[in-house]
């Protein structure tokens, strides 16, 4: 199933329909219909009425020149994806959140080199101080919450509010490493950012975003969504597979389940959007219709590390080269959606992909939809660069959602030494290693399904397990280790010490 131009909607008039059209044609929109089923044969694979899809958007100069969806944006009614459904777009959101900051940094109501803690108090008193320009690109060593929040043994389906976040990192009394000496992505920057445009400009991000931004950009219905209660018209729908195990197959209504979040968190993800309304925010990246000329200069400067390499993240986004030409971009994954931008400022041209199916790849989707608009543009494509890509692909495309490959299995030695109980002030978590009957030691962490250990290639005294852990064991005394580190990550070092041994 596709849906052209412009979205056909549920209780949409026919008139807008029409006028959508003749407003697509009017800007330039490319009606070739050679070009248009290259297009189609990229998304050919999430087309399907029986399946989740995308709605897609392809901009020139700051017009939307085409615009379709792709399947179904909510599976119980058969509503169609089209460019007026509206989806949640995961960390694309981040590029909102950077941008309120930046508008406050041009206007001297924050300091973009101060610490974090001149604008929350009650962050910890680090002896070498993360700023706001450290979460802005990702250099300042503070543990992502997200990945906290489930090393303390919530499950993905669980509820967990915006002050237990914030009193999680607040709880951190160590950083990943020295402010600045590295590049490691955190959502808990930009939560953190979120905070900061609160605390300094007495409303909340959403309500900033809004006056500040939307209303005067006209994207009347992109929000960020602080209640998940809320009622959003037009919603796509998130979705998952159900996995080989279940049997089904589109078609048959087994095939997917629904997957969305009940969390309020916003600033590293939580816009609500849709591809007509993208193109307005798209054009003031290039002409800064809210904020000037020197807000775009500063939404586009890139990070500095400490030792003056520059690193590709900016205020949200991130520069990139897509053969030989430059890109601007970011994606996102959160549940069961999934989304994609890439400018070419070079030429004009943006790509936008929403979608709500989480096994897409959004990225490489419009990456080949730019190469069918801008091929003359393009450096060749060199004969093993296919093969490259693929060779590649699972490192690039994995979403937050997919599980890391499982670790080896090998022997543990003498297990009791690391059964028993350690505890982590910082997480106000205790883990459990426990000796399973036939299947070695496992760890019981809050109400996480028990993980399998096994032993690490490192040596004595390091475990493995999936979702990327490493616990590595120290300080052994009566026969057992004494104290763990934890590295997961976006989180690194999280100690604990034995406070039992059951």
């Amino acid at each position: 199933m596709k849906v052209s131009t412009s979205a056909i909607r549920t209780g949409r008039p026919a008139t807008l329909t029409l006028i959508a059209t003749a407003t697509l044609a009017a800007c330039g929109a490319n009606t070739d219909p050679a070009l248009l089923a290259r297009v189609d044969a990229v998304f050919a694979d999430y087309a399907s009425p029986d399946g989740p899809g995308c709605s897609v958007g392809v901009i020139r100069d700051g017009r939307l020149v085409h615009a379709t969806g792709y399947g179904t944006a909510n599976l119980d009614h058969g509503i169609p994806n089209g460019p007026a459904t509206i989806h949640r777009i995961g960390s694309v959101s981040k590029q909102f959140t950077a941008a309120a900051i930046a508008l406050l940094g041009i206007r001297c109501d924050l300091d973009l080199d101060a610490p974090v803690r001149d604008y929350i108090s009650e962050f910890p008193d680090y002896s070498d101080p993360p700023t706001i320009r450290h979460l802005v690109h990702h250099t300042s060593g503070v543990r992502d919450y997200i990945v906290l929040m489930s090393l303390a043994g919530n499950r993905s389906e669980d509820f967990y509010t915006n002050q237990e976040v914030l009193d999680a990192i607040n709880s951190q009394r160590e950083l990943n490493f020295t402010p600045g000496s590295e590049f490691l992505y955190s959502n808990s920057g930009y939560f953190l950012l979120g905070e900061i445009v609160a605390r300094v400009s007495g409303q909340s991000l959403r309500e900033f975003a809004e006056t500040e931004f939307f209303e005067p950009l006209g994207m009347a219905r992109t929000h960020f969504h602080d209640d998940h209660n809320e009622i959003v018209p037009d919603r796509a729908i998130g979705y998952a597979p159900t996995g080989d195990g279940d049997g089904g197959s589109e078609g048959d209504g087994k095939a997917f389940r629904i997957n969305v979040t009940t969390l309020d968190m916003v600033g590293d993800g939580g816009i609500f959007t849709s591809v007509e309304e993208w193109a307005a925010w798209d054009r003031n990246l290039t002409d800064g219709t809210v904020g000037g000329p020197e807000w775009v200069a500063l939404m586009h400067q890139r990070g500095v590390l400490n030792s003056s390499d520059t690193i590709p993240y900016a205020f949200g986004i991130a520069h990139g080269e897509h053969r030989g030409l430059a890109t601007v971009g970011h994606g996102g994954a959160w549940v069961g959606y999934r989304a994609g931008m890439s400018r070419y400022p070079e030429t004009g041209h943006s790509f936008v992909a929403l979608c709500n199916r989480s096994q897409i790849d959004p990225m490489a989707l419009i990456a080949s939809t730019a190469e069918i608009y801008l091929e003359d543009r393009m450096e060749p494509l060199a004969e093993d660069a296919e093969a490259e890509a693929e060779a590649d692909a699972p490192a690039e495309t994995a979403g937050e959602g997919d599980a890391p490959q499982d670790p080896p299995g090998r022997d543990i030695p003498n297990r009791t030494r690391y059964a028993g109980s350690f505890h982590s002030p910082e997480l106000n978590a205790t883990y459990r290693i426990l000796e399973e009957a036939g299947a070695g030691l496992a760890l019981h962490a809050g109400r996480l399904e028990p993980l399998t250990l096994r032993a690490g290639a490192e040596g004595d005294g390091v475990l493995v397990a999936e979702r990327g852990l490493t616990l590595r064991f120290s300080e052994a005394a009566g026969g057992r280790f004494q104290s763990l580190m934890v590295d997961a990550g976006r989180v690194r070092n999280l100690r604990f010490t034995r406070v039992g041994d059951r």
